[in-house]
């Protein structure tokens, strides 16, 4: 094949990597962008987007059992409701093929050429990309890897058959009878939840005292007596030891190092992700590692002149909105603009039932930062839309300085919180103070209310708790 040399070359299609790419080609940049699968990455193939499908398929057939036994507080009844997983499936899968459309198209509208195939570096300005018709070369003045990242995989409990990630959960083609969850994080906790709603008794083994450990216990607590709700069973302080032998049960040590079996058709493993640093060359560059990471600076540039890394092979918090920031800062930056990583907060959502949204500083995290707080917390359960939507299990939080009331963080826990973490997010980032959040007008009847509520009873006078 004929050689291709170009100004900036991509490697790997996710969030992070196709929006870098998008924005270089929107300004001028000869962009190249290599992927070995379908453009969107984990996020949209087989991560985010599938998984808040398969959440919303099993809250909407939880709703239809419920109807169906007559607990629906809304005098709806009718018969006895089936799901079909394969054809909840197939309608994820369209999802999905419609997005892999949508970025291939937003590529090539921006003029990006796209090769398909497993990417190689033979040294920091060369990459051999191995594809259907033989070997590639392609030449770039800068590289951005954007590799990604991969399930963390236990040695007692390796993939295949039973045992299954978060990416063979997403293509079940029946709700397993009995599943098992190792991990009680985020992608644990949707994935176990959406489960036990389309009717799979599920169990979740968490090794520390808590789920969701990288929340304050009482930002969870409403999920904790969600779950119990649902009938899931979880087991904190208690590390899964491997399959029984006959393989039709997880082996347990539980609190006090008693071993028991948990019958599962299933075993899904969902401990974490590590980046992806394996398989395309990292051995042929000289790039200094932060931990198992690839060590970035505030422009994201690495230890090698001409190459930028992305995304989650350059540490936490591996979310895809953090990756796709990223990619258009470096696009703008190998275009010529000044640019750097100067982002107040990040939001993280976790599409738990109820969900969980946190931007910033936690209550506890603001104090060991030596700041003298206030805080403003005000419950769904006192808000009108969230009474009427049956979400009022839940609140709203925000944290502030005692000194000049500069919000910190804002934690919300509720039905639908995660579409308020944008404006959460926007506060923060424009430095807003307490009086700025209840001097805004907020619409009613919405559950933003709730914000505005918790900055009033920040300064000493809500109106509606």
């Amino acid at each position: 094949m004929k050689e291709i040399s170009c100004k900036l070359l991509v490697i790997g299609a996710g969030p992070g990597g196709y929006v870098c790419a998008i924005r270089a080609g929107q300004l001028g940049v000869d962009t190249v962008i290599v992927e070995g699968a379908r453009p969107g990455g984990t996020c949209l193939n087989v991560g985010c987007i599938p998984s808040k499908a398969l959440i919303h398929a099993a809250d909407e057939y939880l709703k239809v059992r419920e109807m169906a036994a007559g607990g629906d507080p809304l005098g709806i009844s009718l018969d006895t409701p089936a799901i079909d997983l394969r054809k909840t499936v197939a309608w994820k899968d369209r999802i999905v093929g419609r997005l892999n459309t949508g970025v291939a198209g937003l590529l090539k509208k921006a003029g990006v050429k796209s090769v398909q195939g497993h990417a190689g570096f033979r040294d920091g300005r060369t990459v051999a990309v191995e594809t259907e018709t033989g070997e590639q070369v392609i030449r770039a003045e800068n590289i951005v890897i954007a590799t990604g990242s991969v399930p963390v995989e236990l040695p007692f409990l390796p993939f295949g058959g039973k045992v299954i990630s978060s990416t063979e959960a997403l293509s079940l083609k029946a709700v397993p009878a009995a599943l098992a969850v190792v991990g009680g994080g985020y992608i644990g906790l949707e994935l176990g939840i959406a489960f036990a709603k389309l009717g799979a008794k599920v169990t979740v083994v968490e090794a520390l005292p808590r789920i969701l450990p990288l929340y304050d216990a009482e930002l969870t607590r409403p999920v904790v007596k969600r779950l119990e709700a649902l009938g899931i069973s979880v087991l904190t302080g208690a590390r899964a030891k491997g399959l029984s032998p006959k393989g039709d049960a997880l082996v347990v040590e539980a609190a006090g190092g008693r071993t028991q079996e948990i019958a599962a058709d299933h075993v899904l493993v969902t401990v974490g992700r590590r980046p992806a640093t394996q398989g395309w060359g990292l051995e042929e560059i000289d790039l200094d590692l932060s931990g198992p990471f690839i060590r970035i600076d505030e422009r994201c540039r690495t230890s090698m002149r001409g190459i930028y890394a992305i995304g989650d092979v350059t540490g936490e918090p591996m979310l895809a909105h953090r990756a796709m920031a990223q990619g258009e800062m470096v696009a703008e930056i190998v275009a010529g603009h000044r640019r750097s990583w100067d982002k107040r907060a990040i939001p993280a959502v976790c599409f738990t039932d109820p969900e969980v949204v946190s931007v910033g500083l936690s209550p506890d995290e603001a104090r060991q930062a030596g700041a003298e707080v206030k805080i403003g917390q005000f419950p769904f359960s006192a808000n009108g839309r969230a009474m009427t939507l049956q979400g009022e299990a839940g609140f709203v939080r925000v944290v502030a300085r005692a000194d000049n009331h500069l919000v910190l963080g804002i934690q919300a826990v509720g039905s639908g919180v995660s579409e308020l973490s944008a404006a959460f997010a926007l506060a923060i980032e424009m430095g807003a103070r307490l009086e700025d959040v209840a001097g805004t007008i907020h619409a009613h009847p919405t559950q933003s209310e709730g914000f505005q509520e918790a900055a009033l009873k920040a300064l000493g006078h809500a109106l509606h708790a």
